[in-house]
């Protein structure tokens, strides 16, 4: 692989969520896309396991589903002798979901999250 072959493959991922979506469960639904330079190579849309008490909760979940879906597609690369230097973008827009990601310190309104 030539180096300007690596600078083409970038992975970018947009995750979202639709909170409480389903009216007869109330669970969330957990969406995501993942590209592979301009191609789309995985997507997803899929109710969540678990019901969320809000929509940090919803967003985080999201976000932990769509990390194992990176994690996999990385894997596969690798197998597959595909190197991606450049860093992974992961897209998504809920700032209470940053900053539970961020501040690694016990909260007691997520303390759920981490036994499930």
């Amino acid at each position: 692989m030539n180096l300007f072959t690596q600078f083409l493959i970038q992975l970018k991922v947009y995750s979202d969520f639709d909170w409480a979506t389903c009216p007869e469960t109330c669970k969330s639904i957990t969406g995501f896309s993942v590209y592979l330079g301009e191609s789309l190579i995985s997507w997803k849309s899929k109710k969540q396991q678990t019901i969320s008490m809000n929509s940090s909760e919803a967003e985080y979940r999201a976000l932990a589903t769509t990390t194992c879906e990176i994690q996999w597609i990385t894997y596969l690369l690798h197998d597959l002798g595909i190197q991606h230097l450049q860093p992974t973008f992961l897209y998504y827009d809920n700032q209470a979901a940053i900053q539970i990601a961020n501040n690694q310190v016990f909260h007691e309104c997520t303390k759920h999250i981490e036994i499930d």
